[in-house]
């Protein structure tokens, strides 16, 4: 539930912190970030806008344990945070935890769906209907998974599939879970078949329509009108 893909990105230390400095890197195409966490100081850094731009179109950056060259010195972490422009294609932040081999993580990891078009409801006309996209897990830096496949080539109609139903790689546990399934076993997918909603005809509309043929009716002329006329 892995794949190869290995992101490094290049960083520099920076010294010159706050509003106004970060409002500059950015006009130099740099990216204001911040590393921390394994018991030691939070340090301030920047990448290369292009490098992480990049990086971001990958759906596994964001549940991958990444390596982050700082100075040349290769320190691994995870992302945790990260701030967009509202209006641009930039990106304004970025915040890395440092890992540790003993210390377990909490990180959200996407599901993948498979199979999805041998199942028997499809075939009854039935569709899908995705409820969770992602789920967060916790578990050591070496046990992470890419992604969590979930097989949906036995469904049939009106089965619903609930977290405690996924099956997990070794190691690897939902938070959901952390104090007891009770409450917490949402549903994840379930196939039925479509509802077929009927347009109704507003009732404002309906009298409106009954009021103008009742005129229309009124308004032509009876036989003995067309021969006093």
């Amino acid at each position: 539930m892995s794949t190869t893909i290995k992101f490094e990105l290049d960083a520099q230390v920076r010294d010159d912190i706050g509003k106004g400095a970060s409002r500059r890197l950015r006009h130099t195409d740099k990216v204001p970030a911040v590393v921390y966490g394994a018991g030691e100081a939070a340090v301030s850094l920047t990448l290369g806008h292009n490098q992480v731009f990049h990086a971001l179109s990958h759906e596994a950056f964001y549940s991958r344990i990444l390596t982050l060259n700082v100075n040349g010195k290769g320190e691994k972490v995870i992302l945790k945070a990260i701030q967009r422009h509202p209006a641009k294609p930039r990106i304004a932040h970025m915040d890395f935890l440092r890992v540790r081999a003993d210390q377990k993580l909490h990180m959200h990891v996407p599901l993948h769906f498979i199979g999805s078009e041998e199942a028997p409801g499809i075939k009854e006309g039935g569709v899908f209907s995705h409820i969770i996209s992602d789920v967060e897990v916790s578990c050591l830096p070496a046990d992470l998974p890419e992604f969590i496949e979930v097989d949906l080539s036995n469904f049939v109609l009106d089965q619903t599939m609930h977290l405690s139903e996924l099956k997990l790689p070794k190691g690897v546990a939902l938070v959901a879970f952390a104090h007891g399934v009770e409450g917490h076993d949402l549903p994840v997918v379930t196939l039925h078949i479509p509802r077929i909603i009927e347009e109704e005809v507003p009732v404002a509309a309906a009298e409106e329509g009954e009021a103008a043929a009742s005129e229309g009716a009124a308004e032509q002329p009876t036989e003995g009108d067309a021969k006093e006329g």
